[in-house]
């Protein structure tokens, strides 16, 4: 049986992460590749839990390093228990967020240092990684005014401009030190122009 493929899609908040993977399955099962959709921090039972505990606006106390280190834990949890076994299986895997969001929020919004970030992910990781990397690109201003239409924001979402400014310059900055696995993507555009871009992307998978 052929190995499935690992697929993430990232930005900033408001860059339309989850219209776009609803698009992409629909597109894979099209294609009649069988989909696992999947979401960080979360993902699993477990990852659930702790989901409920990174995001809850009453834990604004939250010290950086806890955070980093239960990002990791949730990640563990869906790496060993949902994205290899389904990739095992054939299955593609795409995962709203993964590893380069933890070195654009915490690294780059929580500005801890990203030596230590990638130990941690070393650890966790190996030598595993996404096949490709949906790097979903607006202003800070653009992402703010999108975010600002929802009912109610999460502890992270309730950050300052300066914290998500910081955010996008390291997910750029990834994207142009890993440029064969991260593709970046203008989301400002119109939702059809930024999904026939992925398209091309996923075509060459």
């Amino acid at each position: 049986m052929r190995k499935g493929k690992f697929i993430t899609v990232d930005g900033v908040e408001g860059a339309g992460k989850s219209t776009q993977i609803d698009l992409i399955c629909s597109y894979l099962h099209e294609k009649s590749i069988e989909v696992v959709r999947t979401r960080e921090p979360g993902g699993t039972e477990v990852g659930e839990k702790i989901r409920s505990v990174l995001l809850d606006v009453d834990n604004q106390e939250m010290h950086s390093d806890t955070e980093l280190m239960l990002m990791f834990s949730s990640r563990n949890e869906l790496i060993q228990n949902k994205i290899i076994p389904a990739l095992n299986e054939g299955f593609w895997v795409v995962s709203d967020r993964f590893t380069d969001a933890s070195f654009a929020y915490q690294g780059g919004g929580r500005m801890l240092d990203l030596n230590r970030i990638s130990e941690l992910a070393d650890w966790v990781l190996g030598d595993f990684k996404p096949d490709l990397t949906l790097l979903l690109d607006v202003s800070v201003e653009i992402g703010m005014q999108r975010i600002e239409a929802r009912a109610a924001k999460d502890r992270i979402e309730l950050e300052e401009r300066a914290f998500f400014e910081r955010v996008r310059s390291v997910f750029i900055s990834r994207s142009e030190s890993f440029p064969e696995r991260i593709k970046l993507i203008d989301a400002s555009g119109s939702v059809k122009d930024i999904q026939s871009k992925i398209r091309v992307l996923l075509d060459s998978l």
